[in-house]
């Protein structure tokens, strides 16, 4: 089995924050693999499933970020885990906006996240670094991180979440460097369809009438209606 953590601060004054996209990516996992509920544990919150026949259990850590390393290295000593067991997706101010890269072990690039949980149960787990852009200086990164995601991120957001959640089993059997490649495929044959569009739109027909699959909708679709009715982008 493995653990699968997602970095985040709790609460919904960050939910929506470009630090917690570690929360959303593994929400979006639970969502269409089917885990069961959420549920208090380990100073976090934990959802168990399947993946491919492979056992999974999901882990936000409710502990701001940190201290994310407490609630990681009690999950681990509980299921007798060991590093190498251990996935964590948190956001990467290093790497473009939607861009995915897997890494094992080495720096830490300043993420406090990732220093609490090296602290906790040392080197040797898997990452999933989820780009998110940089703000150009150093100054600026701390609040950069803790703002909302701006509208135009939903352009890389969805494809992002769908190609993620789609290759999840790859991560199961622990074929990290298949997971990366056959995620960034499917992100770059999207691309020629987004620059298909035809440039001439048609009237914007009315919403449908919200029907009872609306109510499970994704976390993504949540994400993006959010960001919406936000006043100005960050």
């Amino acid at each position: 089995m493995i653990l699968l953590v997602g970095l985040g601060n709790p609460g919904p004054k960050y939910a929506k924050n470009r630090h917690n996209i570690g929360f959303m990516m593994v929400d979006e996992i639970v969502r269409q693999h089917g885990f069961a509920a959420w549920r208090k544990k380990f100073q976090g919150e934990i959802s168990e499933g399947l993946i491919g026949g492979n056992k999974v259990v999901a882990l936000k850590p409710m502990t701001y970020m940190n201290e994310s390393g407490q609630a990681v290295g009690k999950a681990m000593r509980f299921y007798n885990l060991e590093p190498d067991d251990v996935v964590v997706v948190y956001d990467e101010l290093d790497l473009p906006p939607g861009k995915l890269r897997m890494k094992t072990g080495g720096g830490l690039a300043g993420h406090n996240g990732l220093k609490s949980i090296k602290a906790h149960i040392g080197d040797g787990f898997h990452r999933i670094r989820l780009g998110i852009g940089h703000p150009g200086h150093k100054d600026k990164v701390h609040g950069y991180v803790l703002k909302d995601f701006a509208k135009q991120d939903a352009d890389w957001f969805e494809p992002l979440s769908d190609a993620i959640a789609e290759y999840a089993p790859l991560l199961a059997t622990r074929e990290f460097a298949t997971f990366q490649n056959k995620v960034h495929l499917r992100l770059n044959d999207d691309e020629p369809a987004a620059k298909a569009k035809p440039a001439k739109k048609a009237a914007p027909a009315s919403p449908p009438a919200p029907t009872e699959k609306d109510s499970s909708a994704s976390p993504f679709a949540k994400l993006k209606r959010l960001i919406s009715g936000n006043e100005s982008d960050t």
